[in-house]
């Protein structure tokens, strides 16, 4: 059997945009990394129900920069642009695709921007709202030039939940179905946290939040009824004699539960976690991802294979996973992938 997935980049070098890979998953192997549409670097794609993906976008005109979201219809077998929104300023980190109200979501870490757009039934945009992160800062080096929402998606109860690296926070907004942002709460992050992504585990009424400049995972208890996160603990990506830099990336939950992913951007690796009953994280594995600068990978429909893409070397790896203990295991590397960023099944 074959499963699809289309792979997020940065433009910079050799990219012409967006791609798409193959995964045998009876193989197990890697196949036909194959261009699929334009965009200036499409770092961040959303797929919608209705086979629409909303990406992000970077275009330079005479001298200015313009950064939004391209709106590809993917029904056929060629992706055919419907829309380009675009402001002034560099483009967002993230994209999300809300179905039940039909919104999309932005979150512009050059900005401090978190955008609400609604959808219309033929798939193009309209911006509903906009909030502009505004707190103080923390200490480190990437957060002094102001707050940087790096995430804006649905926590479980639909509200939206936005990671802030610049301000070390976490907010959550309630969303109206006209996309209407009202502010419910905010947490504060220990000084130099950097809060990139977070992931729900609703069964147990946690969350893991992974802090890009601290290497730093996160336990959180999040409370439904008052829309409140508090912090349990606080567990380390990289080993403790690591000192060189290191930026935490992606984080994946899989889907019992048991396990907590994080890819680790310097020291080139997946980090795995088992999660007990109440969420408590115990390291049962680092893994090289062979090759520079891991920023993002997925896993195929049943979780028994992941696909890690890695940016400055242009190159996949594929792992297999074992359900019971959570530990990866390589299966394939040096897989061509140009400037890889994130990884969306198709």
């Amino acid at each position: 059997m074959t499963e699809d997935f289309y792979i997020g980049t940065y433009t910079k070098r050799i990219s012409r945009g967006i791609y798409r890979i193959s995964v045998d998953t009876a193989a197990p192997k890697l196949m036909d990394c194959e261009w699929l549409a334009s965009a200036g670097s499409p770092t961040y794609i959303a797929k919608a129900a209705a086979k629409r993906l909303y990406v992000i976008n970077k275009k330079e005109t005479d001298g200015e920069t313009h950064g939004g979201l391209i709106i590809y219809d993917v029904s056929e077998e060629k992706p055919r642009a419907i829309q380009q929104v675009l402001d002034p300023g560099s483009s967002p980190a993230y994209v999300a695709v809300d179905e039940d109200r039909q919104l999309v979501y932005t979150a512009n870490y050059h900005t401090a921007a978190v955008t609400v757009y609604a959808i219309a039934e033929d798939g193009t945009l309209t911006q509903t709202d906009k909030v502009v992160d505004s707190d103080p800062v923390g200490p480190a080096p990437e957060q002094a030039d102001g707050p940087h929402p790096h995430f804006a998606d649905l926590t479980p109860d639909h509200r939206l939940v936005v990671c802030d690296l610049g301000s070390d926070r976490v907010y959550v907004y309630d969303v109206s179905d006209a996309g209407k942002l009202s502010p419910v709460s905010q947490l504060e992050m220990p000084a130099g946290y950097g809060p990139r992504h977070i992931v729900f585990d609703d069964q147990k009424g946690v969350a893991y939040l992974v802090g890009e400049l601290s290497s730093n995972v996160a336990t959180l208890s999040y409370d439904p009824a008052a829309g409140k996160f508090a912090v349990k603990e606080i567990t380390s990506t990289i080993p403790a004699d690591w000192t060189a830099h290191n930026g935490a990336a992606a984080i994946r939950l899989s889907s019992d539960g048991r396990f907590v992913y994080v890819s680790n951007r310097g020291n080139n690796s997946l980090a795995v976690f088992a999660s007990d009953d109440a969420g408590k994280l115990t390291l049962v594995q680092r893994i090289s991802t062979e090759g520079d600068f891991p920023r993002d990978f997925n896993w195929t429909a049943d979780q028994s294979l992941v696909v890690v893409v890695n940016q400055n070397s242009d190159n996949a790896s594929l792992f297999k996973r074992d359900a019971d203990s959570g530990k990866l295991t390589l299966v394939q590397k040096d897989f061509m992938v140009p400037e890889g960023v994130s990884v969306l099944p198709a």
